[in-house]
């Protein structure tokens, strides 16, 4: 039996549930959605998924992504709740010798993006929040990292993971950083109306940083863009949306729209890759969808 989820960190605490609920006797399989999406990804019998879309070979599935919803039978559960670990701690939860409530509970903040300013300016200052920022989907040399982040947020409470050596030395290098990373954001993005729009094309390689920070930075505009290359030759681009969490009135359902672009995700957030040459028909698309800032749910 194997766990199958993203590499983001609800996709850890999520594994770290399961290999406390089920027999699992294999490592971690770390996908990404959208390689799912399109087949790339052998999923087999026996597999538990989490945080990603359904695939019918698997034997359970566990999410909560608003693009994601089936109507054909399945073993699992399925909520549009704030994370992805919440549906897995519902389901199993009488089986938990440990108590993750907060776990879960700090998981559903931050995969919610229900932050105040403070946390969204100084992420350093939350232990949860800053915890989280030690994963990045896209670094797959990281992978060790995570499976070592999984047995720690198995056992330890939050202060005691990171009083550990290799968690310590990477929240530091992640409070490093974003500071990098906001000057990053002040040079590569510009406001086009409601609607603010991050390139990180030009750059040789794409920043990391704290996600939550354009929305702080950009509080006039209601709706993100971060628009970088998905891979070192540039053959792949990769779109993420999001609605700004402290400028509530961007109409567009996030998810629904990507999934027109071979991506998907919740309503106010969402991201797609996808070959480079769709750029030029496929952003131009997205910008204008949200500059007209109109439901598109029926």
């Amino acid at each position: 039996m194997r766990i199958v989820t993203r590499p983001d960190f609800d996709g850890a605490v999520c594994a770290a549930l399961l290999y406390e609920a089920e027999k699992i006797t294999e490592p971690v399989k770390w996908v990404q959605p959208n390689d799912v999406q399109k087949g790339l990804v052998d999923i087999r019998k026996g597999d538990i998924m989490a945080n990603l879309p359904y695939n019918e070979r698997c034997s359970l599935w566990f999410d909560h992504h608003y693009t994601s919803r089936i109507n054909s039978p399945f073993k699992g559960a399925f909520e549009l709740a704030p994370s992805a670990a919440n549906v897995v701690f519902k389901y199993y939860k009488h089986m938990f010798q440990r108590d993750y409530s907060e776990l879960v509970s700090e998981t559903d903040k931050i995969d919610s993006a229900d932050l105040s300013m403070d946390e969204a300016l100084h992420p350093e200052k939350h232990p949860y929040l800053l915890l989280s920022m030690t994963m990045f989907g896209h670094d797959a040399a990281a992978e060790r990292y995570w499976n070592r982040l999984v047995a720690l947020l198995r056992t330890l409470k939050v202060d005691e993971i990171l009083d550990d050596a290799e968690v310590d030395q990477r929240c530091r290098a992640v409070i490093e950083q974003n500071k990098k990373y906001k000057a990053y954001l002040a040079e590569h993005t510009q406001s086009l109306g409601h609607v603010c729009v991050t390139d990180f094309r030009p750059l040789d390689k794409t920043p990391d940083g704290n996600r939550f920070l354009v929305y702080a930075l950009f509080p006039e505009t209601v709706v993100s863009v971060k628009i970088r290359y998905d891979d070192d030759a540039g053959k792949k681009v990769a779109v993420s949306v999001g609605h700004n969490i402290f400028n509530k009135n961007c109409n567009v359902n996030v998810g629904l729209m990507l999934a027109k672009f071979e991506g998907g995700g919740h309503r106010t957030v969402g991201s797609c890759r996808f070959d480079a040459g769709k750029a030029d028909d496929y952003i131009p698309k997205i910008l204008d969808m949200l500059l007209k800032n109109e439901t598109n749910e029926q």
